[in-house]
């Protein structure tokens, strides 16, 4: 069997192991070279090759089948908890008609002019946060930095007020683990129940509020839809919110504290990027394909598959998909993948995913992360990175971040 298949160092994939969250990128380039379409032991394969991620997430034979897929992994009964019940209605995890439905509501909010249009806010965030730290000579830069940043702006895009936003700088980062590829505990569960009863209990009064003063937001939008009644119900209303508030700011804060780690192990990169701040766009591409802040996603196969990478897959297995791994793949990047290199050319890394469930957001997070990233290069030039060898991680996988990032100037 497949799961038995061991490399030097324990099982070929072991993705919360803390030798595998320091560094997946060796594992990733055993599964390719000895098993690329892998079992893993909770019995899921596990494809880690470019053409194999990205044929899964693009072709119409693999879908989510949230609901169904979650009751074979636990039983019928975990749909009875509020946090996988309020998951099974995020269009992320939805397939069509409700996935077009969904999308259908928000996708104006991300238009490309719309977001283009942010470029001056966010300039404005970025140094409003600087200017509150540069008399110190230190900051973490993820907790004072890349953090601040896309929760203020999805705050902006979801009319959260002002006053409220407090709570949101501090609330806990450690909702990640929900979309990990091992089962969680009961104690996890419970963990995910309780924030997403108290997600529920602020949106439910944020949408009475816009009910009552509607603003030119995202959730008055969604709120107007719900009206409509045949568009959007309550529930999914609340939870699409919620995933909307996550997914806009989780991503980014990792893309920015990911991609000044790796510049600042690679100092020639660094320096490069200062003397040429023109290179910034093409240099966010490559962070996200060397060091992606999403590193796996999952479809399940609606129908029988005879031939995926020489494997047949049946009909409702889970095939996890390695966007960390394919991003490093030697077939489509063949000049040393596993160096940065803020000058490669024909970067299209696939850490949005793909298809129909390709990141609504990807652009918004790249103008955050190339504004932020040059402004501090540009501001805070001599900057180091207290520890560049020991970060600390974030214990999850599929979120690949840090916890922080302690720097001075």
């Amino acid at each position: 069997m497949n799961e038995h298949v061991q490399g030097a160092g324990g099982p070929l994939f072991n993705p919360l192991s803390p030798d595998f969250i320091r560094d997946p990128y060796p594992h990733y380039e055993r599964l390719r070279t000895n098993d690329p379409i892998h079992v893993t032991p909770f019995g899921q394969f596990v494809t880690s090759r470019h053409a194999d991620v990205s044929l899964v997430m693009r072709d119409k034979r693999f879908g989510k089948d949230f609901v169904e897929r979650s009751k074979r992994r636990y039983s019928a009964a975990i749909m009875d908890e509020p946090v996988f019940r309020s998951m099974s209605h995020w269009m992320l995890q939805a397939d069509p008609p409700d996935h077009t439905r969904l999308r259908g509501l928000v996708v104006k909010a991300f238009t490309a002019r719309r977001v283009e249009d942010m470029r001056p806010r966010i300039q404005e965030i970025v140094d409003q946060a600087i200017d509150a730290v540069i008399d110190r000579g230190h900051m973490d830069l993820i907790e004072d930095f890349a953090f601040r940043l896309p929760v203020t702006i999805i705050c902006e895009m979801l009319g959260i007020p002002e006053d409220h936003r407090e709570v949101f700088y501090k609330s806990s980062r450690d909702g990640g683990r929900l979309l990990d590829p091992v089962p969680l505990t009961a104690e996890e569960v419970k963990k995910g129940n309780e924030g997403n009863l108290m997600a529920q209990m602020y949106f439910q009064q944020l949408f009475e509020l816009r009910r009552k003063n509607p603003g030119d937001d995202l959730t008055t939008q969604l709120v107007q839809a719900e009206e409509d009644g045949n568009k959007l119900t309550n529930e999914e209303l609340t939870a699409n919110i919620i995933l909307l508030f996550g997914a806009g700011h989780e991503t980014t804060v990792n893309l920015i504290g990911n991609g000044l780690l790796a510049l600042h192990r690679n100092p020639d990169q660094l320096a490069l990027l200062k003397a040429r701040p023109e290179l910034m766009a093409g240099a966010i591409e490559e962070f996200l394909r060397y060091d992606s802040s999403v590193q796996m996603t999952g479809r399940v196969a609606l129908e029988e598959i005879e031939d995926l990478g020489g494997k047949r897959i049946p009909k409702g297995e889970t095939v996890l998909c390695l966007l960390g791994s394919a991003n490093r793949d030697p077939a489509v990047y063949p000049d040393r993948p596993d160096r940065l290199d803020v000058t490669r050319q024909n970067v299209k890394p696939l850490s949005f995913g793909g298809g129909i469930h390709f990141c609504l957001g990807a652009q918004l997070a790249r103008i955050e992360a190339e504004i932020a990233i040059a402004t501090l290069l540009r501001r805070l030039p001599d900057l180091r990175i207290d520890d560049v060898e020991n970060p600390e991680w974030r214990p999850t996988f599929v979120l690949r971040g840090l916890k922080r990032l302690p720097a001075s100037w």
